[in-house]
């Protein structure tokens, strides 16, 4: 029996002998327990800590554990509250869909975050150990970032260091960004399918999200050409490498035909590049910032994805007036990003080994979406895809007449967890969609899977 079992096995053991028991009556030492129960001492005190932080026990030093007094709640009429609100104009559905961990025993193919396989916890403790130690860990950062996170995103991504502002992951960067650049009201150019986190953000921040087709090349410029004409908007928000959810890469070709159709708006174009380390070849594409001439391109770049999900540092780069407008609004939202998080980070990122967790994450990606695709050819050749080039999710096309939400339930109860593709779009569709992820399933289990989602099919 693991760890994790063994402590879950305690701690619904002294849960149930505690529910047994009246209010203050003294469990067992620690001592008693381990021969008890036939477990460690660390299996015993972790058990505890979950009764401690859940309200079961409480622990008086010196004197032992005992049975906490039930908290008393009373029914509160909150009625009044839906007058004083009104309606509401938080949207986060998709995002909370893509946050939720799926029942016990279902295979994840819904969230996008990497397994503990796949993240450098090893190297994470230690980097995090070695900050705390630092004389300053403690202190405030400058607001911008600490300087040599902010020379090392710069180098990352063709920036000067200057221009680089240290943000707390991508989610919050990009609230900030596009809030600073166009008042509640306005329209966004969002490239579709698209990430359903700045979908949402767009309309709880009361801007209009409007939708640009893409296809295995990225975003099309004919008909971004033709929405700026149309909607007179002035922000394109654009994931050009390795977009979520179908792991496309705007094609060279296309690159500066947008940056002009964005010219011709006089528009910014925001670039989503969250997966810059999440390529299956040698090398991702540059930066939009390498064809940006006027500060036009405002990019936003995050480590979660490569390194932990808990790990929320990314980084802003943008020039002229926009990069203080920008940096404004970072400090009155948040004041600055948490040092020793930083300090972490930057730990991780300039050690020996983050070279080489790229090289086996990218491998690890790779081989599961291949194991992804043969499986699907092999199972359901009826369904349609394009390999990604990159990333962590496959968007495949379902038959004509499949429901998409519903089809997904009916997948969970075969205990495989996937993505309805209508939170990756915009507006009405002539096909419906699912976005399979593979950063939570390991390739031993894609075959699985997949037997799982023709049984439903």
């Amino acid at each position: 029996m693991n760890a994790g079992s063994s402590v879950a096995r305690v701690t619904a053991t002294l849960r149930e002998r505690a529910r047994a028991l009246p209010t203050g009556a003294k469990l067992p030492s620690s001592r008693v327990l381990v021969t008890e129960l036939g477990v460690g001492p660390v299996t015993v005190q972790r058990a505890v800590d979950q009764l401690v932080a859940d309200g079961t026990v409480v622990t008086r030093p010196g004197a032992g554990t005992f049975v906490a007094r039930p908290t008393a709640t009373t029914a509160a009429d909150t009625g009044w509250q839906q007058v004083a609100l009104g309606a509401s104009p938080v949207q986060a559905g998709g995002v909370v869909a893509a946050l939720s961990a799926p029942p016990e025993g279902a295979l994840d193919m819904a969230r996008g975050y990497m397994d503990l396989s796949l993240q450098p916890t090893s190297r994470l403790a230690a980097a995090s150990a070695r900050a705390a130690r630092r004389p300053q860990a403690w202190s405030v950062p400058p607001p911008a970032g600490l300087g040599e996170l902010r020379t090392w995103f710069a180098r990352q991504l063709g920036a000067d260091r200057e221009d680089v502002l240290v943000t707390p992951g991508g989610q919050g960067a990009l609230s900030s960004v596009l809030r600073a650049l166009v008042p509640a009201g306005s329209p966004v150019l969002v490239a579709v399918p698209g990430y359903p986190g700045v979908i949402s953000l767009l309309r709880s921040a009361g801007l209009v999200p409007v939708p640009v087709p893409s296809d295995a090349d990225g975003v099309r410029p004919d008909l971004l050409e033709r929405a700026f004409d149309t909607t007179g908007a002035r922000v394109l928000y654009v994931q050009p490498t390795y977009a979520n959810p179908d792991g496309s890469v705007l094609a060279e070709e296309r690159r500066r035909p947008v940056l002009e159709a964005a010219a011709a708006a006089g528009a910014f174009v925001v670039e989503d590049d969250y997966a810059r380390w999440l390529g299956h070849g040698p090398n991702p594409p540059p930066s939009l910032l390498r064809d940006d001439t006027d500060g036009r391109v405002i990019t936003v770049n995050s480590l979660t994805k490569a390194a932990a999900p808990s790990l929320r540092v990314g980084c802003v780069v943008a020039r002229g007036p926009v990069a203080q407008r920008i940096a404004g609004l970072r400090v009155v939202d948040d004041l600055f990003v948490s040092r020793p998080l930083q300090e972490t980070a930057l730990e991780l990122i300039t050690g020996a080994g983050w070279g080489a967790h790229l090289r086996a994450l990218a491998a690890a990606l790779s081989g599961r979406v291949g194991a992804l695709c043969a499986a699907l050819e092999r199972e359901l050749p009826e369904w349609s895809w394009t390999r990604p080039r990159g990333g962590f999710s496959m968007w495949v096309r379902l038959p004509r007449g499949v429901d998409d939400v519903e089809f997904a339930q009916r997948a969970l109860a075969r205990g495989v967890a996937v993505g309805p593709g209508r939170h990756y779009v915009v507006s009405e569709q002539d096909a419906t969609h699912l976005r399979l992820c593979v950063a939570g399933l390991p390739t031993a289990h894609v075959e699985e899977a997949v037997r799982r989602l023709a049984a439903v099919a």
